[in-house]
């Protein structure tokens, strides 16, 4: 008896192993085909671009930290925080980063001054003590009350996710301004054989989707996975 039991048990952990790689494979295979598509790239343009319309000008600007200076994302977001305070420049700016010590060389200085070397000479307030978007915008709320109108900088894919959390807590005025890459205008096309490549060699000189959109395409949607389990998450809490 106990025998049987052991193995039904061996048997069930077997099957579950198979049914799990199984899965995992066809999930992977899946995720091969659709990084040939442009549907990754629409996928964090559709996120980006939520209440992106900023006609109108802000009360404060929030540029959400990102991954701490230097940073491929706190780079781009404080370049783009620039840019809009250049068209808005008496309008106050707020970066929220966690940093539990401010000082000169901290990450919270080091994006004020990439803000100042780019130009920027409004009003520039910390807060640092959220650890996730949720928290920032509470203490951010506490810091202005709700009846300010907001403009949001963050990634992509982050910007609705920022936004709704802002609205949940009764901000009615918030926009956002995402902090999109920019491609390359010229075409990066090569030849292998002038190159003194090996003539057996695949040519793949030519093949941008092969060197290049196959392997972002595979990026944007780990990035897209782990956003749309963040916002799950966020609507589960009643956060957003």
């Amino acid at each position: 008896m106990l025998n049987s039991s052991k193995e039904k048990l061996w048997n069930l952990a077997r099957n579950s192993f198979k049914v799990f790689l199984y899965g995992s494979g066809a999930f992977f295979l899946l995720m091969l085909i659709i990084s040939f598509t442009t549907l990754p790239f629409w996928g964090i343009y559709q996120l980006g671009i939520f209440q992106s319309n900023h006609s109108s000008k802000p009360d404060v600007i929030v540029v959400m930290g990102g991954s701490g200076m230097p940073s491929q994302t706190a780079l781009i977001r404080t370049y783009y925080a620039a840019q809009i305070s250049s068209k808005y420049p008496l309008v106050p700016i707020i970066i929220a980063l966690p940093d539990n010590l401010i000082s000169n060389n901290s990450p919270l200085k080091q994006m004020e001054k990439e803000l100042r070397m780019r130009g920027v000479r409004s009003e520039v307030i910390f807060e640092n003590k959220g650890t996730n978007t949720r928290g920032q915008a509470l203490n951010i709320k506490k810091m202005l009350g709700k009846d300010k109108s907001l403009l949001i900088v963050s990634s992509p894919e982050h910007i609705y996710r920022s936004v709704q959390s802002f609205k949940k807590l009764g901000f009615s005025k918030v926009t956002s301004c995402a902090a999109f890459e920019k491609d390359l205008n010229q075409k990066l096309i090569f030849n292998s054989e002038q190159l003194g490549g090996k003539s057996y060699m695949p040519e793949i000189g030519e093949s941008n989707q092969l060197r290049y959109q196959f392997w972002n395409h595979l990026v944007y949607e780990i990035i897209l996975l782990r956003e749309y389990t963040a916002i799950l998450y966020y609507k589960m809490q009643a956060w957003i």
